[in-house]
């Protein structure tokens, strides 16, 4: 086989694997198996489809707790996210089964030190973690990196207008599954073993 030959059929080859990769790389983001939890855990970030989801697990009896992370300095007007957050609480009928976790970190890994100080008043080891759909693998992977001694398992909270695993049909999707592509390699390639 001559030498031209053999680049040809590496750069068809390579072509093929990198359209695979593409056409199914919103699919690999998501991650969703949850696991009866002793405490589901809600990622700061998206306040809307998070809570709902993790609510939705508690009243189908995948947890006896809900712990929602929101952080401790932002204000939206005159109130903070903490402030919003306990209001947010009083309304709902699980309120007894839900607390607020105050968090500083700007990171998903520096949220998960915030968080490490909540769980360790909480009750057993497993954890069920609630996030954005497109989060979940890497939310995942770094919670079961930064704590030990507890079990992490994930929930996908879909949010449509943000992301579709079928990302190329929405600018919007699009733009949310390479960020978050960069993100995922940037912690399982550099961050994960700073």
């Amino acid at each position: 086989m001559s030498g031209t030959r053999r680049v040809w059929i590496l750069v068809v080859v390579l072509a093929a694997a990198f359209v695979a990769f593409a056409v199914n790389a919103g699919r690999l983001l998501v991650v969703d198996a949850p696991q009866p939890s002793d405490v589901i855990l809600v990622l700061a970030g998206e306040t809307d489809r998070r809570p709902a989801r993790a609510l939705q697990l508690l009243d189908q009896g995948y947890g006896r707790r809900v712990v929602i992370d929101v952080p401790a300095q932002p204000k939206i007007y005159e109130f903070t996210q903490v402030q919003l957050a306990e209001e947010y609480i009083q309304h709902i009928p699980q309120s007894a089964s839900v607390r607020i976790c105050p968090i500083k970190g700007l990171s998903t890994r520096e949220e998960s030190h915030d968080v490490e100080r909540c769980l360790a008043g909480e009750v057993g080891a497993q954890v069920l973690i609630v996030t954005s759909d497109y989060h979940t693998r890497r939310a995942l992977s770094i919670f079961r990196h930064e704590i030990h001694g507890k079990f992490f398992s994930v929930a996908a909270a879909r949010d449509d207008i943000q992301f579709g695993t079928r990302w190329w049909i929405k600018r919007q999707w699009a733009k949310t599954c390479l960020d978050e592509w960069l993100r995922l390699v940037w912690w399982e390639g550099v961050e994960r073993w700073r």
